[in-house]
């Protein structure tokens, strides 16, 4: 393809200037911008046809804007997404990525409407494998709940270079230390959106679904003075595993206990399927184990039935003033799935318990 310099020039200038409205918005308008050339101009379309392997200065125009598209975002406020999760929603889901000596992460958060800049709270998802935020924010709903609850939802993003499943690497010893690996750029992460937006310091939750479940633990048991409680869907304990083989083992039931002795501070909400072969139950069981009790704690067992869906039993444990610092889920004839999600989206059950309703409300009695 041949084009004036003149041309070129515009088409550069417009990429720098559509660059603040994301790189998957300026990549179609420049083909757009390529299609209407190639028609004002069919000479064209025969000389490149007839030389494949000249340079096509667009096509490398093309490329760069690609790979800086997966760099970190220069502007201080990402782009707007047009992810499903965020159809038919009156806020905003943003794409931003953040770096560490540790590493890159993107991210999508989701800035409710009724976000006007007065303190918010902040809920860090993190996705179980093979999700990735759009996915687990259509999945779990968190983002109608934002709506409801005027909280602001970060979603990490795993990378494939990281791990080839986009699983959190929660069973690397390296990834299981306060100011290293993954839990330094989630930490970081969340320090960021801390200061782009105006967030009570007071109301940061982390939650997560299996790996991305593990790491929420390991994000509460590191930084118990940035996220005020915890919520773990069919994941496992702080530490469980270091390799691995121990990580299989552990996802069995047979997992390893800290030699630390770390024990949970921070409240903490558990839901699990009693039926889930992919992380066995006991690990939920142990979640809740490992925490600080009071001599004086009083334990309330709760059953239930959603209707036309599955039973469960919650479990509540309260401090003897009546507040409640852990709840443990159990929900019958349940896999590996996120209880009472939306079909959309993968990993989900909408048979079971809302546990992204009850994890908000549970979060939001933090304060």
């Amino acid at each position: 393809m041949s084009l004036s310099n003149k041309l070129l020039a515009q088409m550069r200038a417009a990429t720098r200037s559509l660059m603040r409205r994301g790189p998957s918005v300026a990549r179609t308008v420049m083909r757009e911008s390529i299609k209407t050339a190639s028609s004002m101009h069919p000479a064209a379309k025969q000389k490149a046809a007839s030389n494949q392997m000249s340079f096509d200065p667009v096509s490398d125009m093309l490329a760069d804007l690609s790979r800086i598209g997966q760099s970190v975002n220069p502007f201080n406020v990402p782009p707007l997404s047009t992810g499903a999760a965020a159809i038919g929603l009156p806020g905003h889901f943003i794409d931003g990525s953040f770096t560490t000596d540790a590493g890159t992460r993107d991210y999508k958060l989701y800035v409710p409407s009724t976000y006007a800049g007065q303190p918010s709270p902040l809920l860090v998802m993190l996705h179980g494998c093979t999700q990735n935020p759009d996915d687990f924010a259509l999945g779990t709903g968190m983002n109608v709940l934002a709506e409801e609850w005027n909280c602001l939802v970060l979603y990490p993003a795993q990378s494939q270079q990281a791990n080839a499943h986009r699983c959190w690497n929660w069973f690397n010893a390296i990834d299981q230390k306060r100011d290293q690996g993954e839990p330094s750029i989630i930490a970081g992460m969340t320090r960021d959106i801390m200061a782009r937006y105006v967030v009570d310091p007071q109301q940061v939750y982390v939650a997560g679904l299996s790996a991305g479940g593990a790491m929420s633990a390991i994000m509460g048991t590191l930084y118990p003075e940035l996220y005020a409680a915890v919520g773990v869907h069919s994941g496992l304990p702080f530490a469980a595993a270091h390799d691995l083989p121990t990580a299989m083992a552990a996802m069995k039931g047979d997992f390893r206990r800290p030699k630390s002795g770390k024990v949970r501070e921070l409240p903490i909400i558990v839901f699990h399927g009693d039926q889930d072969t992919t992380v066995h139950p006991a690990n939920g069981d142990e979640l809740i184990r490992r925490r600080r009790r009071h001599a004086a704690e009083q334990v309330a067992v709760e059953p239930g039935q959603v209707a036309g869906g599955h039973a469960y039993t919650r479990t509540v444990h309260r401090h003897p003033d009546g507040t409640i610092h852990a709840e443990h889920w159990l929900v019958h004839g349940f896999g590996h799935a996120w209880s009472g999600g939306d079909a959309r989206g993968s990993y989900t059950d909408g048979k079971g318990p809302d546990a992204s309703r009850e994890m908000m409300r549970f979060f939001r009695t933090r304060r």
